[in-house]
């Protein structure tokens, strides 16, 4: 019981020491080193407060750019009304057009007959 207990602090020692091995050392805080004087970067950060946010999006980037179109108002409403006239570019084949209207051999009071029947569950004649 004794060498159990001796060689698992021995093991435990080890480990200890294997981890302080290992340990990041603390450098402390860096010194700040700059080219620039105080009052330059002073002056520098009211120039920076006073423009433009860079980084701004949305509502808080102001008013938007004015676009200046080289096409006509009635070049483009031609062209918008060419596009509504054609067929759907963003369809598959089979659904691009309006389905046809089918003609059918039966009228309308057999086939409502049927659907009456057919839920409420009678069988269907054959």
């Amino acid at each position: 019981m004794n060498a159990s207990k001796i060689l698992s602090a021995v093991a435990v020692a080890l480990m200890a020491v294997a981890g302080a091995a290992h340990a990041e050392t603390y450098e402390g805080v860096h010194r700040l080193t700059s080219a620039a004087n105080r009052a330059d970067v002073a002056a520098q950060a009211v120039v920076a407060a006073h423009s433009a946010d860079p980084y701004a999006t949305g509502a808080e980037a102001g008013p938007a750019q004015v676009f200046v179109s080289t096409v006509s108002r009635d070049a483009v409403r031609a062209q918008a009304v060419v596009a509504a006239r054609s067929e759907n570019p963003y369809s598959e084949a089979v659904t691009s057009r309006v389905a046809p209207v089918l003609a059918s051999g039966l009228d309308r009071a057999s086939v409502r007959a049927e659907a009456r029947a057919a839920a409420r569950g009678e069988a269907l004649p054959l």
